[in-house]
């Protein structure tokens, strides 16, 4: 079977998160596709955090969904 190209409406159509991954200096926010998981555990360690956003918070800038959702507190 021919594999379809992959068009801007069906990326529209993946599930999108917003995530808080372990930075040099922090925590720091990114938007994330389910594929940007990851197979395996490589990059499972770097998120402190995720939340599938619903397609009304799709298009909102990171800084405005980092006040939205403010990073997890750190353990101590």
């Amino acid at each position: 079977m021919a594999r379809r190209r992959t068009t801007e409406a069906d990326a529209d159509d993946l599930p999108r998160y917003f995530v808080w991954v372990r930075g040099l200096e922090g925590p720091e926010p990114q938007k994330w596709v389910e594929i940007d998981f990851g197979i395996g555990d490589w990059k499972r360690p770097l998120v402190l955090a995720f939340l599938a956003l619903p397609e009304d918070e799709r298009h909102l800038s990171l800084s405005m969904l980092a006040r939205r959702y403010p990073p997890p507190r750190a353990e101590t």
